[in-house]
């Protein structure tokens, strides 16, 4: 067990930044540290906060004895470098180029250019870290070719539309086109 002093200052900066930090785990810290400085057992601590082992627990009490509160606000995860990366500045000029219809148009090019595969899911984020979006993109109608398709439209045109027209010219309706 880690015995720890605390001062009215350290309280009131747990407790504000209990709530208030932007990163849930460190959040998660501050909130344990808190209780610590509310005099509550090691267990019911890490009951509370849902720490699923003692060492997690000792290793937030350990931070904060050796560095204060900005040593709980320190992450030292980094994640994974992806294998992408190597090839940014050729994957961009090529995309410039070349822009993607899709996802899977895109892994396709990646794939052949680089040898990498990923999942689309995985491309999508890689085209955004480049600074490309993806667009929404509607189609038009095509024009009927069918004797009856035209015959149809041509009923709509004059007895459908022309008459709404011909009441909104008047007052009588509002259209929006």
């Amino acid at each position: 067990m880690i015995t720890l002093e605390f001062t009215e200052a350290d309280i009131a900066a747990l407790d504000y930044e209990r709530y208030h930090h932007p990163h849930p785990q460190v959040q998660r810290k501050m909130e344990a540290l808190y209780l610590k400085s509310q005099g509550l057992p090691d267990k019911q601590i890490s009951q509370l906060c849902r720490i699923g082992s003692r060492t997690t627990l000792s290793g937030y009490l350990r931070q904060y004895q050796q560095g204060g509160i900005a040593a709980l606000k320190q992450l030292h995860y980094k994640g994974q470098p992806s294998a992408l990366n190597e090839h940014i500045s050729s994957l961009k000029a090529y995309f410039e180029a070349h822009p993607p219809r899709t996802s899977a148009e895109a892994q396709a090019a990646i794939e052949r250019l680089t040898g990498i595969k990923r999942s689309p899911t995985q491309i999508k984020a890689f085209l955004k870290r480049l600074g490309m979006k993806s667009r929404q993109v509607g189609y038009i109608p095509g024009k009927a070719t069918s004797e009856a398709k035209i015959e149809e439209q041509e009923q709509f045109r004059i007895h459908e539309l022309e008459p709404r027209l011909a009441e909104a010219q008047r007052g009588e309706r509002a259209v929006f086109l």
